[in-house]
């Protein structure tokens, strides 16, 4: 008899970061991607709109752009950690401000646990990401058991 592994989805070693902010947090941001630009030049890079745009000039890499957060950004972004096309999620949210697009701030955070990726909303976990050993090599994220809510009778 085998023992069943449970079930997993593996990040490759070039990871595809999700890099997000709100508009008081986009010079943060900016300034933690410029001094992380090394670091993160080995990886796969999106964002949402204006903060796409940002970036991409600030790092001269390429940067895959979604729509601004507010016209649908997040929601982009949300579906691609569903699709595991998301491995790693960079949002510097601003908690001092309320967003006209709350609830998809909300659902954006709620999808990444749900998938079981590393989130970062703030710069000193964003560093402890980027430096783990973790970052540039292989990992096996094993995904949480969702039987029950796909197998459930109405």
């Amino acid at each position: 008899m085998h023992a069943q592994h449970p079930p997993h989805r593996v990040l490759q070693a070039r990871k595809r970061i999700a890099l997000i902010a709100h508009d008081h947090k986009k010079a943060e941001l900016i300034e933690w991607a410029v001094y992380n630009k090394t670091a993160l030049s080995r990886h796969e890079l999106l964002a949402t709109g204006t903060t796409g745009k940002l970036l991409e000039d600030a790092l001269d890499v390429p940067i895959k752009k979604m729509l601004s957060g507010p016209l649908g950004g997040d929601q982009q972004i949300g579906a691609r950690i569903a699709e595991g096309k998301v491995d790693v999620m960079i949002f510097f949210w601003d908690p001092m401000e309320a967003q006209p697009h709350d609830p998809d701030i909300k659902a954006l955070l709620r999808l990444a646990v749900v998938w079981n990726i590393p989130i970062a909303c703030d710069r000193a976990t964003a560093d402890f990401l980027m430096t783990s050993p973790l970052m540039n090599q292989e990992y096996r994220a094993i995904l949480p058991d969702y039987n029950m809510y796909l197998h459930r009778s109405i």
